[in-house]
């Protein structure tokens, strides 16, 4: 969607440049990926630095003398720390921006002890992997997604990622939960792709609209001649032609599951009555297609 809204060409512009531009926005998402489990090494050796300047100041109180190591030793932390082969993906692809944007590293931290999720977790004596494992699942919820600096910070880094950071987050939360002390490194390294099915079906898609793009155009302006013609240059327009290509070009989606998608994206993304525009114009193609008996579907589920 980010692709075909962002274009401006026409269909006899370079396709092949820009699927390269698409291919690179969704690898984009694994550095985003990286990126955050980067910001989480960088905040474990923040707690092991904060330590040990607490034990080197000249006037020490007593909580200064013994300080809590509960978050320096948190087991989960030192997996994600000691990961060699995730580290040297961070480093390969140079993706700890925390060296020289320390602020941000600083401003989650001190989040992260005036919390009551900190409280809680160094008022328990008991220690243990899953403890630990709930206790930065419960940071990353609260305190480092919903962080507004957090959130500016990726914006300047990379357009694309604040729409990426809800997707990724996601993701990443559901490796952590599944994380044990007994994992191979390689599980936090996922694939970017489930499969090669999923890749091919990202690329087809935005070619066949690309490519058919004025043809989709057309189809839509004849059934929306009571709407205004901005909001068809608008995202709006670019989600229907979409949602044709499904139709049209990918016989094993059902028409109801296209559908259904691409109303959720528009209230996502788009106005408060983009879901309304949408959903009518496609339920009266679909309503035509049937009776003319034409894009029919095909497939498990849809005789």
């Amino acid at each position: 969607m980010q692709s075909m809204y962002a274009f401006k060409g026409t269909e006899s512009d370079d396709l092949i440049k820009e699927q390269k531009f698409l291919l690179h926005s969704l690898d984009s998402m694994y550095d985003l990926y990286l990126s955050l489990l980067a910001l989480l090494t960088e905040l474990h050796k923040k707690s092991k630095d904060y330590n040990d300047k607490l034990q080197n100041k000249i006037v020490r109180s007593d909580a200064d003398k013994n300080p809590d190591l509960k978050f320096q030793e948190n087991q989960l932390l030192h997996l994600i720390s000691s990961n060699k082969m995730l580290q040297d993906a961070i480093a390969n692809k140079k993706l700890n921006y925390w060296d020289l944007d320390f602020e941000y590293v600083d401003i989650i931290f001190k989040a992260i002890l005036k919390s009551d999720i900190y409280a809680k977790y160094t008022e328990d004596a008991e220690s243990s992997f899953k403890k630990d494992k709930t206790f930065i699942i419960d940071v990353f919820t609260e305190i480092i997604a919903p962080n507004d600096k957090l959130y500016d910070f990726f914006e300047d880094k990379k357009l694309t990622w604040v729409d990426d950071l809800p997707v990724v987050n996601t993701a990443l939360l559901k490796i952590l939960r599944k994380l044990k002390l007994t994992s191979p490194e390689s599980t936090l390294l996922p694939d970017l792709y489930k499969d090669e099915d999923d890749k091919e079906f990202a690329i087809e898609l935005f070619k066949k609209t690309f490519l058919n793009s004025s043809k989709f155009a057309e189809e839509i302006s004849k059934k929306t001649t009571n709407w205004d013609s901005e909001r068809l240059a608008s995202l709006d327009g670019v989600l229907l032609k979409m949602a044709l290509c499904e139709f049209q070009k990918f016989p094993s989606i059902p028409h109801k599951v296209t559908i259904n998608e691409y109303l959720e994206i528009a209230k996502e993304y788009s106005t408060p009555k983009s879901s309304l525009f949408i959903n009518g114009i496609l339920d009266k193609i679909v309503k035509e297609y049937q009776s003319e008996n034409i894009h029919l579907k095909s497939g498990r589920g849809l005789m």
